[in-house]
């Protein structure tokens, strides 16, 4: 059995932070649960949102770095993250995205599930998919979104790669996926039973040219282990089928170990505690800088580095 037991978070690169936070929480309607900073580059935020307890598995990561250039498409990069909703919820989302001009596609059916995609603010390419799979879920009450159509959180991720064979091994050997369906050019991959957010979907693309990271791309994805014990033995696991790590790095609210699988796209392991209420209450979440303690020193000149954020632009909804 893996050690790894689906997605943990996604981070992905943004353009400005407040155009980030308006379209997250403003119109998606998810809970900004903690504002901090890259930790390896103190001059732009790391911006987190989830559901209202911010639940491993239900969040969404930014690093808003303004003036990046735009990233390129390609292979070797997660392509798309998919977004998990009530069935039936797809209608409410078409008009609400279409109200606030969002760019948004055809619906589609993937693997049996009704998908709506769509582009962010940035550029990032995302999309709605209906679930009833039982999922860890609390709702924001400060949600524009009525409960009954709330993000319960990741679904899946896309990713392209030019050769697939390589990453399948390492999904297969060394993570513990296992094939579960193949589509129109896509395999699914599944952790245990599979099942929302804990699936991945590959296409092979041979003379698709290797993409590039910047504004509106996926950073890196994050798979989620329950515990030390747990990351360590992964980690382990993915020694022996050769695939190089980090060493274990202490990102306060879990405990993270980076990797490329072979196509190119960025990997985390990431612990599921101690969580976000670690140095925040439940009922605060979000709503001051929070500064690792080796950061503290220098928070003066880091916030003043910083744009103000707002409270997000758009109005709630009548609910």
């Amino acid at each position: 059995m893996s050690n790894i037991t689906g997605l943990h978070h996604v981070t992905a690169i943004a353009g400005p932070a407040q155009e980030n936070l308006d379209f997250y929480a403003g119109i998606l309607g998810m809970q900004l649960v903690k504002k901090s900073v890259n930790q390896d580059d103190p001059s732009t935020y790391h911006l987190f949102y989830a559901d209202g307890e911010g639940h491993a598995g239900s969040d969404l990561t930014f690093f808003p770095w303004a003036h990046m250039r735009r990233g390129r498409d390609g292979t070797g990069l997660t392509n798309e993250v998919s977004l998990a909703v009530p069935a039936g919820s797809l209608a409410y989302w078409n008009e609400r995205l279409t109200k606030h001009d969002v760019k948004i596609g055809t619906q589609v059916m993937r693997f049996g599930e009704r998908a709506l995609p769509f582009t962010d603010v940035h550029g990032l390419a995302l999309a709605l998919v209906e679930t009833s799979d039982a999922r860890e879920f609390t709702p924001w009450g400060g949600s524009p979104v009525p409960i009954e159509h709330q993000i319960r959180g990741l679904h899946t991720v896309r990713i392209s790669e030019r050769n697939r064979s390589h990453t399948e091994q390492l999904l297969e050997m060394g993570m513990g996926f296992k094939v579960l369906a193949e589509e129109n050019g896509w395999k699914r991959y599944a952790l245990g039973d599979g099942g929302s957010g804990r699936i991945l979907d590959v296409e092979e693309l041979p003379s698709v040219a290797r993409g590039a990271w910047g504004t509106g791309r996926v950073h890196h994805v994050a798979w989620r282990v329950d515990d030390d014990a747990a990351e360590l033995a992964a980690r382990t696991q993915l020694h022996e089928v050769g695939t190089q790590t980090t060493e274990v790095i202490d990102r306060i609210w879990f405990k993270s170990v980076y990797f490329s699988e072979p196509g190119g796209a960025l990997f985390e392991l990431a612990t599921v505690g101690p969580g976000f209420e670690i140095d925040e209450s439940a009922d605060a979440l979000g709503t001051q800088l929070i500064l690792p303690p080796w950061l503290e020193p220098a928070r003066a000149e880091i916030e003043k580095g910083l744009p103000v954020l707002a409270a997000p632009a758009v109005e709630a909804e009548v609910k």
